[in-house]
């Protein structure tokens, strides 16, 4: 995942409906697999990892909005860029420079989460 949110962040919410995985969830919230996907039940994620999709997961930030990486597809798939980056009116949804992954993995990542 290359796209993070920043402490600039003003928590408008602006980008959390604009994400075609829901990937995105205002600080402290819990998230959940299933959340925006065609996720359910048992699932075993792309790191081997078998996990339930309906369980609540721990929130990423207690203060801010936060992506949650194994969701976050930039838009891949859907979009020509990352929308929570075109939304955003402070620009704090930015490129991660420390976590860039290629085309060919954020839309295996797509695909995964809608079962194409």
């Amino acid at each position: 995942m290359a796209i993070i949110i920043t402490d600039e962040c003003i928590n408008c919410g602006a980008c959390e409906p604009e994400c075609p995985n829901t990937a995105i969830y205002e600080g402290a919230d819990d998230w959940r697999w299933k959340d925006g996907t065609k996720l359910s039940g048992k699932i075993i994620l792309p790191d081997g990892t078998e996990i339930d999709s309906d369980a609540a997961q721990t929130p990423v930030s207690d203060d801010l909005y936060y992506i949650v990486p194994g969701k976050c597809t930039e838009c891949k798939g859907f979009h020509e860029e990352p929308q929570c980056a075109a939304v955003c009116p402070v620009d704090c949804c930015v490129p991660d420079d420390e976590h860039v992954e290629s085309e060919e993995t954020l839309l295996n990542r797509q695909a995964f989460l809608h079962n194409e």
